[in-house]
């Protein structure tokens, strides 16, 4: 098998026995990296710190390829200013975290007949937050409710 040490030098091709005898006198394991080769190439290193190492490796590969969540954001039609600011201030929160957001208006018994109000209202939110979403789907009436989605702005 052909052999590699601790620090990446070659130690050329050696018999199994030998390559073990020189893992176990340094302390470390002898470790397959290339079943395919031919010869076999086996490497000399702390198997344990190894596998800590690539655990840690894809742990960061993953944190980074994080899309975002969707998020929902619920509106009533006749909502009051203040109420509207904090529904805004959540929203932007969720854009910013670089989560989709599900923005929901939902009409409570006649209040489907002001089906135009609630357009309105989702189209001041999609106003205050312009700066950082894209609507990704315009506002839909699906039954009692009124949903739209946004979707933050890649910033490159």
């Amino acid at each position: 098998m052909r052999l590699i040490g601790v620090d990446g030098q070659q130690l050329g091709i050696v018999p199994l026995r030998e390559a073990l005898q020189i893992a176990y006198d340094q302390g470390l394991d002898l470790v397959e990296v290339a079943p395919q080769a031919r010869p076999v190439v086996c490497r000399i290193m702390d198997y344990g710190r190894h596998k800590y190492e690539m655990a840690k490796r894809d742990r960061e590969a993953r944190k980074k390829q994080r899309t975002g969540d969707m998020k929902e954001t619920k509106l009533r039609p006749r909502i009051e200013q203040h109420d509207f600011a904090v529904k805004v201030r959540n929203t932007r929160r969720f854009l910013e975290d670089g989560d989709k957001v599900k923005v929901t208006l939902m009409f409570r018994g006649r209040e489907l007949a002001y089906v135009d109000l609630g357009r309105e209202v989702l189209e001041r939110l999609v106003q205050e937050v312009s700066d950082l979403a894209l609507v990704e789907r315009p506002p839909r009436l699906e039954g009692r409710n009124m949903v739209m989605i946004l979707s933050p702005k890649s910033t490159g």
